[in-house]
């Protein structure tokens, strides 16, 4: 097993995750194959885990800023970014780029583009943070473009004001951990590995061994005390009590675009035109998370060719 796969499992075992769960899943089925030793072309890896719009920069739309936020968040580069290529969103990315739009005078409206399942929990409070604190400077509008799942609905509920496409969804407020028990498989392959550990609980929660309960009683509390810093971000953001956002809005489901604004969830159901109309932008985006590492979009593209190269030589 290489060395970047075992840091993207150790990543997707080791924090909770505001995720679609059936997202997830996907994930860590197509990780496990990849720690066996299997390859896949591009073509295969989007497939696998969806081919999602890049947080790559865009052309200018007048007065407007328009950021994405699309594929699944994490706090710095995309974790999946090493075998999959550019994508995903990085929340440091996003922060920068917010701040940036903030800072410049000829933006007079903050616009993020968001169509993502959600992701880790790493730097998402964060990020939410920064966004609530500086409403009121300028618009700050969330455009659900078409999804905006768990960690996107926690950042996102603190712009200004949510708008979801008709066909959009928005929700899945919810947090979750995983175990992985591989004991059964590795010991059906002949396999038998030690772990030797400092720390009472330093190899807690590990995949060689089922996960007893006082591991999974401390994941729990995890879970929940993350649980309850989203749901208290969602009620002040929405302007609602956090029982209201327990209570109504979707407990953990996703909502169609209509009766999440019936619940409060968004404020109007309209399409990225129609928004960027209202703000006086033109069509497309402007400002967008710089690419991971500081490379500009030529860079970008040279390591993305570089990645596919690779996978076709293996």
């Amino acid at each position: 097993m290489s060395t970047g796969i075992d840091h993207i499992l150790a990543a997707a075992a080791s924090q909770p995750w505001a995720l679609m769960p059936e997202k997830l899943a996907e994930i860590q089925a197509f990780l496990a194959l990849r720690a066996d030793g299997a390859r896949f072309s591009r073509e295969e890896i989007q497939a696998r885990i969806g081919p999602g719009r890049t947080g790559e920069p865009a052309a200018s739309s007048g007065v407007v800023a328009v950021i994405p936020i699309v594929g699944i968040i994490s706090q710095r580069m995309n974790m999946l970014a090493d075998i999959s290529g550019p994508g995903g969103t990085s929340t440091d990315r996003v922060g920068a780029a917010f701040r940036r739009a903030m800072a410049d005078p000829n933006v007079k409206a903050i616009v993020f583009d968001v169509d993502s399942p959600g992701g880790g929990c790493f730097g998402t409070q964060e990020l939410a943070d920064e966004i609530f604190a500086a409403r009121g400077r300028k618009p700050i509008v969330a455009q659900v473009n078409s999804l905006a799942a768990s960690a996107a609905y926690w950042i996102i509920s603190s712009a200004s004001e949510i708008v979801a496409t008709p066909g959009g969804e928005v929700g899945s407020i919810g947090v979750y951990g995983s175990h992985s028990d591989m004991s059964a498989m590795m010991e059906k392959a002949g396999i038998r590995k030690t772990l030797v550990s400092a720390g009472e609980f330093k190899v807690e929660g590990n995949p060689l061994e089922p996960l007893g309960e006082e591991a999974r009683a401390y994941m729990q509390k995890r879970v929940n005390e993350v649980y309850g810093d989203f749901v208290r971000a969602v009620a002040r953001g929405r302007g609602v009590t956090p029982a209201r956002v327990r209570a109504e809005y979707g407990k953990g489901r996703t909502m169609g675009a209509r009766e999440a604004a019936r619940l409060g969830m968004v404020d109007r159901v309209a399409t990225m035109q129609e928004t960027l109309r209202r703000f006086g932008g033109g069509g497309g985006p402007v400002a967008a998370p710089a690419p991971a590492g500081g490379m500009d979009a030529t860079s970008m593209e040279m390591r993305r060719r570089r990645h596919a190269q690779r996978l076709r030589m293996r």
